[in-house]
């Protein structure tokens, strides 16, 4: 999440402490007080220092939907919801992948220098990966675990890939291991932010990984892990186990056990499972928090060290000791260097032949402390692998910064040191042909090659600010030791008469190169297009005169990609002149990005796909006429324009639209309700006119216009907690009014707002509820049902979710946007997939899965999160955007 968009001007204002973000034993929200007002940030590139509060937001606004409104889900949740999925009647529509070509985060002429990242030299991108894992028995054998895209395969060293667990009931990785039988184990559950670990749906073995795929067969053990985020799957072979470090303690099991055998917990300190006499010192929900296991070589597997740890701070966090292969704990005692009494979460890495343990560690007391460059405690070593050290400190976050970093105060700027997000990026691996060759991933990758003595930064966040950079491509001297920024993995590779080669995983794929080189460079492992696990927030689509046409998103920390048939081109005329330019938009097939940072909503306008409205964060919009193409190589002339409103409290990711009726007019919402006129001739954000406000302390999550009837949903407080609150605003009827629910209203997150074309008046209308029903949860409140509708004005409501016993009934599971076919149909993307309500065949309330009938069939959507429909501009192509497997089109249902 690392690479801030460069925008001037915008400063975000921020409640939320560092330590306020999920990572739950359970499913938990941050606490009541960490309500995220918003603005903008400063985003040049000299000043980035709102980047790791911009991440809090961004977890706080995928996570806070889901677990509204009281912030926890019991056990089962989410399997209970795939489950009636698997058994719902079928409605027949065949999905292509669309974004199948590369996303090159470097296009020449998509270089805006206030709006793009375009240039700084990240290259090619994917989307986040938490896990990866080399094959040693298959040359060119590698695996890549997306955040929430499942499961890829490469079998030529990265060269192409192919997924493998498209249809599993979760997507969402959180590790990847082989075994000594050649089985690959998947931990599902994402546990780099611990956001979506709502996902997680336990641990799989792949018996055969080099030809097989995935499938919910290849579960391994019962449901114990069901809701667990799993941060690693760790191999004891001497003593012949497999442990589970999950978000509930570690677990454990024997390689020999048959597939239905249960994991069993063997280290949970609160729980007093593995060791007693253990103080908790925080509540059930951030309680036994597991990030590593690791087992010192040379011990016959007997020596474990593990971490368990609340990042935020708690009496149960610290380093446990086993010496018995894991079957009973004590806390260890560390000394040295770190200190025992702020011990946050912490990776470990020992040496292969034991000799030495590194540690890299986030600091609670860091994280709570307002102000802070960074939360890095540090990176240790124990020079004789002892877990109790003594320790030795071979880097702080001052030591990096001045190791080529370009994240150094006097580059960056104040607020955004090495370190600063070390509770989300974190990754350390030792090279096994030398303890002394340490890599450590942060924001930015850093070598050492003697032991920690001297580091050097091999994969700097960006080149914007440095002495190198120019936007002139002939004054840019800067050299290869570039990638996307935010590491999350590590691997080698150690193929016979192959050169050994590292891995590295983060925000933007996967980069690798030869562990013996010492020059700059890397080898870009997402070029071909096909690792696609890109996230998505939203899609939009828009006609181009050439033929074909646009296909624009807001991604997670990859900016608002940009496609096109290759060979399309664009008629301009730039301001001042009087004679139109065809430019090529897409000369090599590839996709592009305009807007840099982090996207958001987006609106595109059907009738010229050049032309659309990309979201940085919190209602920061800007506008482009000419599909933020920049004639000159320099990046000039500016094509985007910048017309935030300017509003106190907008969501992280912020809602927009045109009316569906009269596309000269836009609603946006913040705390306020906003209306534009100008439209496409918009030029700042004065062009914005206040409508309404929807609240003091309340954000809008959707809205929607026809025929200047706007409708609008809120939030607030946001957070789930007692204090969680939902409404509608709407000015139907000629004047603005807060609907009055029915007691029967799910009080719960309202997604999405969609007004039925059918009716002129505007009164009836469909809204989308996120979240679980009140089965599972324990307070009270959640209610039922997941799709309401009003036919009049908001006076009465009905839920058409359908029986909650019946087959054909809506699937108990987030449901984030719904939109109205042109025969009546409702179409609702949600968490497990894509479902329709034939209205005019059998009435409202009958549900069905939109795909083929075999669900794990190609041509079915993966089971990646589907966040946001659109239709093509002729309304018969549904467009789905999903949160870690790209873009899909289907023939509109």
């Amino acid at each position: 999440m690392g690479r801030p968009a460069l925008r001037p001007g915008r400063i975000l204002l921020i409640s939320l402490s560092l330590g306020a973000v999920i990572a739950s034993a359970a499913w938990a929200a941050v606490p009541a007080d960490a309500d995220t007002p918003s603005g903008g940030r400063t985003g040049t590139a000299g000043s980035a220092g709102g980047e790791s509060d911009d991440l809090m937001s961004a977890l706080s606004a995928f996570n806070d939907p889901r677990l509204s409104p009281d912030g926890t889900v019991t056990a089962g949740a989410y399997t209970a919801a795939w489950n009636h999925v698997t058994q719902m009647p079928v409605s027949t529509g065949t999905f292509s992948e669309v974004t199948t070509q590369p996303y090159d985060s470097d296009a020449l002429h998509f270089r805006d220098q206030n709006a793009s990242n375009s240039g700084g030299s990240a290259g090619y991108s994917a989307g986040r990966i938490a896990a990866l894992a080399v094959d040693p028995t298959h040359v060119g054998a590698l695996y890549a675990g997306g955040a929430d895209g499942g499961v890829f395969r490469s079998t030529d060293d990265g060269a192409t890939w192919t997924p493998i667990a498209d249809h599993l009931p979760a997507l969402s990785v959180g590790s990847l291991a082989l075994m000594p039988d050649g089985s690959l184990w998947l931990g599902t559950g994402e546990a780099t932010t611990a956001s979506d670990n709502y996902a997680g749906s336990g641990v799989y073995r792949l018996a055969d990984p080099v030809t097989g795929s995935f499938s919910s067969a290849n579960r391994v053990g019962g449901g114990e892990l069901d809701g667990s985020s799993i941060h690693e799957i760790r191999l004891d072979t001497a003593a012949g186990y497999v442990f589970a470090v999950t978000s509930h303690g570690v677990y454990r099991r024997t390689l020999t056990a048959s597939p239905a055998s249960a994991w069993v917990a063997v280290l949970a300190p609160c729980a007093g499972i593995g060791v007693s006499g253990v103080t908790c010192g925080v509540s059930s929900t951030f309680a036994d928090i597991a990030s590593d296991v690791a087992v010192q070589p040379g011990s016959s597997g007997r020596s474990l060290v593990a971490n368990v740890a609340w990042r935020s701070g708690g009496a149960y966090n610290g380093f446990y000791y086993s010496g018995n292969g894991g079957t009973t704990w004590s806390e260890a005692n560390p000394t040295g260097a770190i200190n025992p009494k702020d011990i946050g979460n912490a990776t470990f890495a020992y040496s292969a032949d034991g000799s030495r343990l590194y540690v890299v560690m986030e600091s609670p007391t860091l994280i709570n402390k307002a102000g802070s460059n960074t939360v890095l405690a540090g990176v240790f070593v124990s020079p004789s692998g002892n877990i109790d050290g003594p320790y030795n400190q071979i880097a702080t976050s001052s030591v990096l910064a001045n190791s080529g970093s370009a994240m150094k105060r006097t580059l960056i700027g104040p607020g955004y040191q090495p370190g600063v997000q070390a509770w989300y990026d974190q990754s350390l691996a030792v090279d096994p042909a030398d303890p002394n060759h340490v890599y450590l991933g942060l924001e930015e990758l850093y070598e050492s090659r003697d032991g920690g003595a001297s580091w050097q930064t091999v994969g700097r966040y960006w080149n914007f600010g440095l002495p190198c950079f120019g936007y002139t491509l002939a004054q840019n001297t800067c050299d290869g030791n570039v990638m996307h920024s935010d590491q999350h993995a590590l691997a080698f590779s150690s193929w016979p008469g192959h050169a050994p080669e590292v891995y590295a995983g983060n925000d933007g794929g996967i980069y690798a190169r030869p562990t013996t080189q010492t020059t700059p460079g890397w080898r870009n492992l997402n070029a071909s297009g096909m690792l696609r696990t890109l996230q998505y927030y939203s899609v939009g689509v828009g006609a181009l005169s050439s033929g074909g046409t646009a296909v624009w998103g807001g991604l997670q920390d990859n900016g608002v990609s940009f496609l096109s048939p290759k060979g399309s081109t664009y008629q301009y005329t730039y301001p001042g002149t009087t004679t139109p330019v065809t430019e090529q938009l897409n000369p090599a097939g590839e996709m592009s990005e305009p807007f840099g940072g982090d996207g958001g909503d987006q609106l595109v306008n059907p009738a010229n796909g050049c032309q659309t409205v990309g979201e940085y964060t919190n209602l920061a919009m800007s506008l482009t006429n000419n599909c933020g193409y920049t004639a000159n190589d320099d990046g000039t002339p500016s094509a985007i324009t910048g017309i935030a409103p300017s509003d106190p409290n907008a969501r992280f990711i912020a809602p927009f639209a045109a009316d569906t009726k009269d596309s000269g007019f836009w609603v946006a919402g913040g705390e306020y309700v906003w209306g534009d006129t100008k439209t496409w001739s918009s030029t700042s954000g004065a062009d914005w006119q206040q409508l309404a406000d929807s609240g003091a302390g309340h954000s809008i999550t959707a809205i929607a216009s026809r025929n200047h009837v706007i409708w609008a949903a809120w939030c607030g407080a946001c957070n789930p907690s007692s204090a969680f609150g939902r409404g509608i605003l709407t000015d139907y009827g000629g004047s603005w009014h807060q609907i009055t629910l029915p007691s029967d209203f799910p009080n719960r997150y309202i997604s999405g707002v969609t007004i039925d074309p059918a009716d002129s008046s505007g009164g009836s209308v469909y809204v989308t509820l996120s979240g679980f029903s009140r089965a599972w949860h324990e307070a009270p409140g959640a209610g039922y049902g997941h799709i309401w509708r009003t036919t009049d004005g908001g006076a009465t409501w009905t839920d058409v979710s359908g029986a909650a016993t019946a087959a054909d009934s809506f699937p108990d599971a987030p449901a984030n946007r719904a939109l109205i076919a042109p025969d009546g149909t409702i179409v609702v993307a949600t968490d497990l997939g894509v479902f329709v309500d034939e209205v005019s065949a059998d009435g409202p309330g009958h549900w069905k899965r939109l795909g083929l009938t075999d669900i794990t069939a190609a041509g079915n959507l993966p089971t990646s999160t589907a966040v946001y429909l659109s239709s093509s501009p002729d309304s018969k192509t549904l467009y789905v955007a999903t949160h870690g497997r790209g873009l899909w089109s289907t023939p509109m249902p």
